[in-house]
């Protein structure tokens, strides 16, 4: 008698999660990235908001066709890499790919003391005690500010290393 071979079907599909990522963060949710799913949720409708204002246009448009574009890659490679992984029965199928980007770790001041910070001024803005493009006349802050950090970060690192 010949034996019967049976195939594993992948536990993920990408063309699902493609599909449902035109609903931004669905996808990831899908793939059993829920906190990466609801942080997409949460950045689309921060643009979608942004659009209403028309100030700074093209370019928030751009940035929203682009994670439009990003965020439906991202859950077709997430569940690539799970269906490679179970394929290749190195890691459970159980197991949750990275959820957030490693500039969010946990334990980090930082973060928490920015995201409450544009919290505050997008609050304001909303309310009108001051305007966008107020706002907009200083985005440059957020990349000093990001880079003064990783220069400390870096700094601390290497004065930990040669104590």
């Amino acid at each position: 008698m010949e034996e019967k071979r049976i195939y594993k079907r992948p536990p993920k599909s990408p063309a699902l999660a493609g599909f449902l990522s035109f609903f931004p963060g669905i996808g990831q949710i899908y793939n059993r990235q829920i906190n990466k799913g609801f942080l997409f949720i949460l950045i689309l409708a921060g643009l979608i908001t942004i659009q209403k204002n028309g100030a700074g246009q093209p370019f928030f448009g751009l940035i929203l066709a682009g994670f439009w574009i990003y965020q439906i890659m991202d859950a077709i490679q997430i569940a690539k890499t799970i269906n490679r992984r179970v394929l290749k029965q190195e890691e459970e199928e159980e197991e949750i790919i990275e959820e957030l980007p490693q500039l969010f770790k946990t334990g980090s001041i930082f973060w928490g003391v920015i995201i409450l910070a544009l919290g505050v001024v997008f609050l304001l803005a909303n309310f009108e005690l001051i305007s966008y493009s107020t706002i907009w006349n200083f985005w440059p802050l957020v990349i000093i500010v990001i880079g003064g950090k990783l220069i400390y970060d870096y700094s601390t690192k290497k004065n930990g290393k040669e104590s």
